[in-house]
C-alpha cells in the first residue's frame, strides 16, 4: 500500500494515539484515501482499513490537536460517503507507525 507521511523524529513524546472506528456508508466511496490525505496535511502516521461489517478503522498518532483535527475531519460533513457516527478513544502513542497506510 502507499506511504503518505514518513515520521522521522525519532520520539514520539508529547503524541496521542487516536482509534477510531467509523460507521456509515464509508467504504467504497474513496473514504480511506481520503483520510490517508487529511493525515498526510497533518503529518500523522497510523493504519486506516475497512471492516467486514463495512465500518472503517483508523489509528493515528501525533501531536494531540492535530489528531484532533483528524478526528473534527472524519465527523465532517465534507468526509466521503455518509457518517453515520463515530467511535473514539484516545491513548498515548506508542510510536509503532513509520507512516500513514491504508490497508
Amino acid at each position: 500500500m502507499s506511504s503518505v507521511r514518513r515520521n522521522n523524529s525519532g520520539t514520539d513524546s508529547g503524541n496521542v494515539r487516536l482509534s477510531a472506528r467509523v460507521f456509515g456508508v464509508v467504504q467504497g466511496v474513496g473514504f480511506r484515501f481520503w483520510t490517508m490525505g487529511k493525515a498526510d496535511e497533518l503529518a500523522l502516521t497510523g493504519v486506516v482499513k475497512n471492516l467486514d461489517d463495512g465500518s472503517v478503522s483508523i489509528v493515528a498518532e501525533g501531536p494531540e490537536h492535530q489528531v484532533q483535527k483528524l478526528l473534527d475531519w472524519l465527523r465532517s460533513e465534507n468526509a466521503p460517503g455518509r457518517v453515520e457516527r463515530v467511535e473514539d478513544s484516545f491513548s498515548a502513542a506508542d510510536g509503532s507507525f513509520r507512516d500513514f497506510r491504508a490497508r
